[in-house]
């Protein structure tokens, strides 16, 4: 545990490579009057009400469509917040909701065509893939394309139930951006529009600061947060990873800017609405207490968490965040964060996250402003929720059996069954996947990566059988009421 944590680390990671940051605007280029005019229109005809920004201002459009702002003098894009039944706008899957401002231009036009949805949105669905973090576009590339693409292609064929869109939630790269055209053909092959963010993998780490650490994403995907609406939910996309400036470290930090514009944003979300907020490093964890740290571990959850939290009060919040590579879900108040599983699961090093979660990536079905969810593990079907270990494999406690349900939380019930009678609740656990010690812990392992080592999670549970058990059952029953089981066979 002490050979790898980039939570405990203001973030320092290994070196790769980075692609030099765009120039700084000239000084006497930076504070022109700028001017934007535009209109927002489907089928010729303009549409009223739609958010639009520059980042730093929100604008409505008027009843015909048509806007004016005053961009910043840092502002890099103009942007709309897609308004709900309409189509997402995209080049061969990347969603494509923006345009580049021109610094040197005193007047710009900025308009932007939209196509209206057949039967809406208001249910809709859509898949998260946090860190696909391919290093390279050999063998990483290769399981992205021969594992993950076709598994997420298949399932999204099973979400019936309306439109489905994908979000990126950062670290698309492992440093080496050449895998971006893998990340993009694979997204093309899925066959949806995805949203991009922004991951500490992602950055420009030749950038003097923050503001420049953001160029080579910028180029390929557009402004690093934003918004846009589906059905009777508000999607915001943020950037919460803060370059320090020196060498390959960073801290959780939402900037001031951000949270000046979400401030903006949010007065044209009525209270009382479902707001999904998605950023790579989570707002908060676990890990504190199952490691008994002393304070937060700066570079893994974002430090000024409470300031989003206030702006966000109003509303039902689900919060969408990846970066730790393991799978947790937690609620307080009004929001509800998941911290999802990875796509490479730990770095492309094996079928398992740290913590025991299978490669995979999270989907969440929207009725209205209600939200389910379930976690996707790659190569196996949605109703692979959960993984049992015979008796022997918890430590202290020889008799005990467990089971690593990845995707429950405090509302999921965990129960068992010894030869088919009833045996009540399973005891929650906190400790190490025995699948993870085996492939990830010792210095040793895994080959393909030795910086990997399990991690310490509370989504697993145990109960001791009697000595003549023959078959263990383990029901565990979701906030929704879908119930999962799987079964064990003891040895006579």
């Amino acid at each position: 545990m002490q050979r790898r944590s980039f939570l405990r680390s203001l973030g320092l990671l290994s070196a790769g490579l980075a692609l030099p940051a765009a120039p700084a605007l000239a000084r006497a280029v930076a504070f022109v009057t700028r001017q934007v005019n535009g209109k927002v229109t489907a089928q010729g005809r303009g549409i009223a009400g739609v958010a639009v920004s520059d980042g730093y201002s929100v604008v409505l459009t008027d009843q015909q469509g048509r806007y004016q702002l005053q961009p910043h003098y840092d502002a890099r894009f103009v942007f709309i917040s897609l308004p709900a039944g309409y189509e997402i706008p995209n080049e061969q899957g990347i969603a494509r909701f923006y345009q580049p401002l021109d610094p040197a231009a005193a007047q710009q036009v900025a308009d932007f065509a939209l196509q209206a949805m057949k039967g809406g949105d208001e249910r809709h669905s859509f898949i998260v893939w946090a860190d696909p973090q391919m290093r390279n576009n050999g063998y990483d590339a290769e399981q992205f394309h021969t594992t993950s693409v076709p598994d997420t292609k298949a399932h999204v064929a099973t979400l019936s139930h309306g439109p489905v869109f994908g979000i990126g939630c950062g670290d698309i790269a492992f440093d080496h951006f050449e895998v971006y055209e893998d990340y993009k053909k694979g997204v093309a092959a899925v066959g949806i529009p995805f949203f991009s963010l922004i991951g500490n993998h992602d950055m420009d780490y030749t950038a003097r600061t923050d503001n420049g650490s953001q160029a080579t994403f910028n180029q390929l995907f557009g402004p690093t947060y934003y918004s846009f609406n589906r059905g009777k939910v508000h999607y915001v996309v943020l950037d919460d990873v803060f370059f320090i400036g020196a060498g390959h470290r960073y801290i959780g930090y939402i900037t001031e800017e951000q949270l000046r514009w979400l401030e903006r944003d949010l007065k044209f979300v009525p209270a009382g609405s479902t707001v999904v907020v998605a950023m790579h490093i989570p707002s908060n964890t676990g890990a504190q207490a199952r490691e008994a740290l002393k304070e937060d571990p700066i570079g893994g959850v974002v430090m000024n968490r409470q300031a989003l939290y206030k702006l966000l009060q109003p509303y039902k919040v689900q919060i969408i965040s990846g970066h730790t590579h393991w799978n947790e879900v937690w609620e307080q108040d009004n929001i509800t964060e998941h911290n999802l599983g990875t796509l490479c699961g730990a770095w492309w090093s094996g079928p398992v996250c740290g913590d025991g979660t299978p490669n995979g990536y999270g989907v969440f079905e929207v009725n209205g402003s209600d939200i389910s969810w379930h976690y996707k593990a790659t190569g196996f079907d949605r109703q692979h929720q959960m993984r049992l270990y015979k008796p022997g494999a918890v430590p202290g406690k020889p008799g005990s059996f467990m089971a690593n349900v990845w995707n429950a939380d405090e509302r999921w019930a965990i129960e068992w069954l010894e030869d088919g009678v009833a045996k009540g609740a399973m005891t929650p656990y906190t400790g190490l996947d025995p699948l993870a010690v085996e492939l990830y812990e010792g210095a040793e392992k895994p080959s393909r990566n030795k910086g990997v080592e399990p991690n310490i999670t509370s989504h697993l549970f145990i109960a001791t059988p009697s000595a003549t058990a023959r078959m263990l059952t383990v029901k565990a029953t979701d906030r929704s009421g879908k119930v999962y089981e799987e079964r064990l066979m003891l040895n006579a």
